[in-house]
C-alpha cells in the first residue's frame, strides 16, 4: 500500500513539474510572439501628414511609400525599431560607453575606452548646429522609432533575457550610431601608431625604413596614368637586424599566431565601377561588398523608399540602411546615380606625446606649448553595481590617454565639430556623377572610398567624409608625434575643393579595396592609416579588366566571389622549395605536408583545400618566428598592438629576406635560412596535429567555419543554438576579393546600374530580423553563403502594413 502511494505521489510530482515546465515554455513562446514586428494591417499613428504603406516581400525587404520624405522617415524609424531596436541600442551604447548598464561590470573596460571620447556630449553640440530641415527630418525618424517600440505587444526579447528595459530613442542616439561606425572603421589607427612607435624606438632609421615599406608590388593605384612610371626602387637591406628580430615570444606563441592570423581576417571591402563605354547597357555598373564583423541580425537593413521630391517627381531609392542612424540609404541607387563605399584607411588619427614637468603641476606640454587640460567627470552606469566615476582630461588636441606610462593626446578627426552631418541625404536626389562627387566631399561620415556611376555611363572616385589638413609628411605622422619633435599634427579639415578625384579613367573601370589609392602628388592628402597590402585590389582590378567590353551586371557581381589564391600561391611555392629531398629524409610528416601542398591545392581558398591552409600557416609561422619577440613586447602596451598592425606589407619584407638571405638578419639559433623555413613548416605541422588529427584533416573549411551569432547569446550561451547561423564552411580569405572569416566578411554584395535597378543583384548574411521566430530570421543567408544573388529590388508584396494619421 505504501509503495503504491509513493508511486502515485511521485507521478503527481513529475506531472506537476512537467506542467510547470510546459507553462514556462508556453509563457516564453507567447512572450517571444508578442515581441514580433507587426507585418500586416493598419495602425493609426500621430504626426503623419498622409498614409504610408510598408510592403514587405517574402524575405522581409520593405518598400516604404509615402506622400513626403518626412512621412517615409517616420515609417523607416517604425520599421527599424520593430525589427532591430536591440541592435540600435548596442550601437548607441557602444559609441557612448554605456554597455555596462546592460551587461554589468564585464563591459566596463570597453566603456572606459569609449567614454574617453565623450561622444554623447558631442552629439548635443552637433544637433544644435544642424539645419532646421535636417533636424526636423531626424526628429520624424526618432518619433517613428519610439512609436515602433511602443507598438510591440512586448518589449524586444533581448531585454527580457537580460532583465533590462528599452530606453527611449533620441536624436542624439542617431548621431551616436554614426560614431559607432567611426569606432568600428578607424579603431586600428591608434594601435597602429603605437606599434610603429615601438618599432621606431627599437630600430635604427635604416632598419625602420626597410621594415615599414610605403608601397608594395601589389599596388594598383587609381592615378596610374599620372603617377610615376616606376615605383621607387626598394631600399637596400641594412647590414644588421634590430636586436629584437627573431627573439622568442615565450609562452604566448600559439595565441600570438592565432591572433595574428585572425587579424588579417578583419581587413576587407571591395567596390568597383564599370563605365558605360564597357557595359552592355551603356549605363555605369557599380558594385560593392563592404566587409565587416558579422552577427545576427546583419548590420545592414535592406529597404526601398518611394516618395515625391521637392519638384513633385516620384523618387525610388534602393539599397541598405543602418538601423538607428539618420534615415538615409548608406549605399545604393536613386535611379540616376549609384554609389558604393570601402573604408579609405586615410591617416585620420595622431597620437601626440605630451610632456610634463614637476614644476608645472596639472599642466601638459603639447607642440604648441603648455596648457591645463579640462576635466570632465563621467558617471558610467553599471548593472548590479554602483556607477563608476570616470574622469576625462581634455586638451586642445583631444582627450588624454595613458599608454605604457606615457600620456598622449588623441587627435582624431572623429572629435572635430564637422565629423558628423546629414549631408549624405543629398545623394538621394543627385542626378549626375558630378553632383554625387561634390556631395561626397562634404559628407559627415567616417572617411570612405566613394565610388559612383550614373545612368549616362560616367564613373568616378573620391573620398566621402572629413579628411585632416596636414603639412607634415605622411611618413612622419604615421608614428606618435613628440611634443618637442619636428613633425606637426594636422590643423583643421581639408576643404572640399581640394579632395582628390578620379573621373572616367581611360580603361573604363575603378576598383578600391582598402589599399593605397594614389601614388602621385595627391597621395599626401590621404596619408597612410593602415592600407592593405594591395593584393586584393590588384586581383579585383585584373578580374574586372578581363571582362572586357559588353559587361553585364551578373559578371561584375561575380568578381566579388573570386577566391583564387594568387597571393598565397607564392608562399606555397616557397614551402615546396623548402621541402626538398634532404628536408624530407627521416621526416614523414614533412613528406605528408609536401604531398598535401601538391595534391590538395586547386589554386583557390576552397573549403576542402588542405594545401591552402598549409601555405597560409607557413607564412604566418615565419611571421611569428621573426616578429614574435616584438609582438610580446607590444602586447604589454595593449592587446591590439601588434607587428602585423604596424604594416600590412610585412609579407613582402619576409619574402625579400628569403630571396636575398642576408646573414645579418638570420636569427640566432638557426644554421641558415633554410633551417628557419623548416622550423616554420614544423611549427605548422605541430599546431595542426596537436590534438591527434592528421594533416589531411586540416582543410581550409575546417578552420574557416562560420561563427555568426546574435550578441545576446554571449550573455545567455544556452540560447546560442537558437540564435546562430549555420556553421557553414566558407570559401575565401584575405588577400583575394572574396574575403571570408568565421565572423568577418562580406556584409552585403550589391551590383546595380542606375536607372536599371530591376537588373540589380544583392546578397547579405543573417536576414532582415534578429528575432528567432520571425519569418525573416536568416532569410537569404543560405544564398549569401553560396554566393547566389537575389534581386536587389523587393519582390512581390507578401505583407502590407499601413500607417495612417
Amino acid at each position: 500500500m505504501r509503495q503504491r502511494r509513493w508511486r502515485t505521489w511521485t507521478l503527481r510530482a513529475l506531472a506537476a513539474l512537467l506542467a510547470l515546465a510546459l507553462l514556462a515554455v508556453g509563457g516564453a513562446w507567447l512572450y517571444l510572439r508578442a515581441s514580433l514586428a507587426q507585418l500586416d494591417g493598419e495602425r493609426r499613428v500621430p504626426g503623419l501628414g498622409a498614409p504610408v504603406t510598408i510592403e514587405r516581400d517574402a524575405v522581409g525587404v520593405p518598400l516604404i511609400s509615402g506622400a513626403s520624405r518626412a512621412d517615409v522617415a517616420y515609417a523607416t524609424g517604425f520599421v527599424h525599431a520593430q525589427e532591430r531596436f536591440f541592435q540600435m541600442d548596442l550601437l548607441r551604447r557602444t559609441a557612448a560607453g554605456e554597455l555596462a548598464e546592460l551587461f554589468g561590470p564585464g563591459a566596463l573596460p570597453m566603456d572606459r575606452q569609449h567614454r574617453l571620447h565623450r561622444f554623447r556630449a558631442r552629439a548635443g553640440e552637433v544637433l544644435a548646429r544642424l539645419p532646421v530641415a535636417e533636424r526636423e527630418l531626424l526628429e520624424r525618424y526618432v518619433a517613428g522609432v519610439n512609436h515602433g517600440v511602443k507598438a510591440l505587444r512586448a518589449k524586444p526579447f533581448e531585454y527580457g533575457l537580460s532583465g533590462t528595459e528599452a530606453r527611449p530613442w533620441s536624436a542624439s542616439d542617431s548621431l551616436l550610431v554614426i560614431w559607432a561606425m567611426y569606432l568600428d572603421l578607424q579603431n586600428n589607427q591608434e594601435p597602429r601608431e603605437l606599434a610603429r612607435g615601438w618599432l621606431r624606438e627599437h630600430s635604427d632609421a635604416a632598419q625602420l625604413a626597410f621594415l615599414l615599406p610605403e608601397s608594395s608590388r601589389w599596388d594598383a593605384p587609381l592615378d596610374a596614368a599620372s603617377a610615376p612610371a616606376q615605383p621607387a626602387p626598394a631600399l637596400p637591406i641594412p647590414a644588421r637586424a634590430p636586436a629584437w628580430w627573431g627573439a622568442p615570444s615565450g609562452a604566448g606563441d600559439a595565441s600570438q599566431h592565432r591572433a595574428g592570423a585572425d587579424h588579417v581576417d578583419a581587413v576587407g571591402s571591395n567596390n568597383t565601377a564599370v563605365a558605360g563605354s564597357r557595359s552592355a547597357s551603356g549605363a555605369a555598373i557599380v558594385s560593392d561588398d563592404m566587409h565587416l564583423g558579422l552577427q545576427l541580425p546583419n548590420i545592414w537593413y535592406r529597404v526601398a523608399l518611394r516618395f515625391p521630391d521637392a519638384q513633385g517627381r516620384q523618387r525610388r531609392i534602393v539599397g541598405v540602411s543602418l538601423a538607428g542612424a539618420p534615415p538615409a540609404i548608406i549605399v545604393g541607387s536613386n535611379g540616376q546615380v549609384a554609389w558604393a563605399f570601402t573604408n579609405s584607411y586615410a591617416d585620420l588619427v595622431d597620437l601626440v606625446a605630451l610632456g610634463s614637468d614637476p614644476a608645472r603641476p596639472g599642466q601638459v606640454r603639447t607642440p604648441a606649448g603648455w596648457e591645463t587640460p579640462a576635466s570632465h567627470v563621467e558617471l558610467i552606469a553599471v548593472k548590479g553595481a554602483a556607477p563608476e566615476r570616470f574622469v576625462v582630461r581634455d586638451t586642445s588636441l583631444g582627450p588624454i590617454r595613458t599608454i605604457g606610462g606615457r600620456q598622449y593626446a588623441l587627435h582624431w578627426v572623429a572629435h572635430d565639430a564637422a565629423a558628423i552631418n546629414l549631408k549624405h541625404l543629398q545623394l538621394e536626389t543627385a542626378a549626375t556623377l558630378e553632383q554625387a562627387l561634390a556631395i561626397a566631399a562634404i559628407d559627415g561620415i567616417p572617411a570612405q572610398n566613394f565610388v559612383a556611376g550614373d545612368a549616362a555611363g560616367n564613373i568616378g572616385w573620391t573620398i566621402a567624409g572629413p579628411l585632416p589638413q596636414r603639412t607634415a609628411s605622411p611618413w612622419a605622422t604615421s608614428f606618435p608625434i613628440e611634443a618637442d619633435g619636428a613633425a606637426s599634427t594636422w590643423q583643421g579639415l581639408l576643404p572640399a575643393e581640394r579632395y582628390p578625384r578620379i573621373v572616367n579613367p581611360q580603361d573604363g573601370q575603378i576598383t578600391t579595396a582598402n589599399s593605397r589609392q594614389l601614388l602621385g602628388k595627391d597621395a599626401a592628402l590621404l596619408g597612410d592609416g593602415g592600407f592593405d597590402i594591395g593584393a586584393r585590389n590588384s586581383q579585383l582590378a585584373g578580374s574586372l579588366r578581363a571582362l572586357g567590353n559588353g559587361t553585364g551586371v551578373r559578371q561584375v557581381y561575380e568578381v566579388a566571389l573570386d577566391d583564387r589564391a594568387l597571393f598565397m600561391a607564392r608562399w606555397r611555392e616557397r614551402a615546396l622549395a623548402a621541402l626538398d629531398a634532404p628536408a624530407l629524409a627521416g621526416h614523414p610528416q614533412r613528406a605528408d605536408m609536401r604531398r598535401l601542398l601538391q595534391s590538395s591545392w586547386n589554386g583557390h581558398a576552397s573549403v576542402d583545400s588542405v594545401g591552402y591552409r598549409l601555405a597560409r600557416g607557413y607564412m604566418w609561422a615565419l611571421h611569428d618566428l621573426l616578429y614574435g619577440g616584438a609582438g610580446k613586447a607590444m602586447r604589454e602596451l595593449g592587446p591590439q598592438i601588434t607587428p602585423a598592425g604596424a604594416s600590412s606589407r610585412w609579407p613582402e619584407v619576409i619574402a625579400r629576406l628569403l630571396d636575398e638571405r642576408p646573414p645579418g638578419w638570420l636569427p640566432r639559433g638557426y644554421a641558415d635560412w633554410r633551417a628557419l623555413e623548416l622550423a616554420a613548416l614544423d611549427r605548422v605541422i605541430g599546431e595542426l596535429t596537436r590534438d591527434g588529427k592528421s594533416l589531411a584533416q586540416a582543410s581550409w573549411g575546417a578552420r574557416n567555419t562560420a561563427a555568426i551569432a546574435h550578441p545576446i547569446s554571449m550573455a545567455v550561451p544556452a540560447l546560442k543554438p537558437f540564435l546562430a547561423a549555420p556553421a557553414d564552411r566558407l570559401p575565401g580569405d584575405a588577400n583575394m576579393p572574396r574575403v571570408a572569416g568565421p565572423d568577418f566578411g562580406q556584409s552585403e554584395r550589391m551590383t546595380v546600374s542606375p536607372g536599371r535597378e530591376e537588373e540589380g543583384l544583392y546578397n547579405m548574411p543573417g536576414g532582415q530580423s534578429g528575432h528567432p521566430l520571425s519569418p525573416f530570421f536568416l532569410a537569404g543567408h543560405a544564398e549569401w553563403a553560396a554566393g547566389e544573388p537575389v534581386p536587389l529590388l523587393p519582390g512581390a508584396p507578401r505583407y502590407t502594413l499601413r500607417l495612417v494619421p
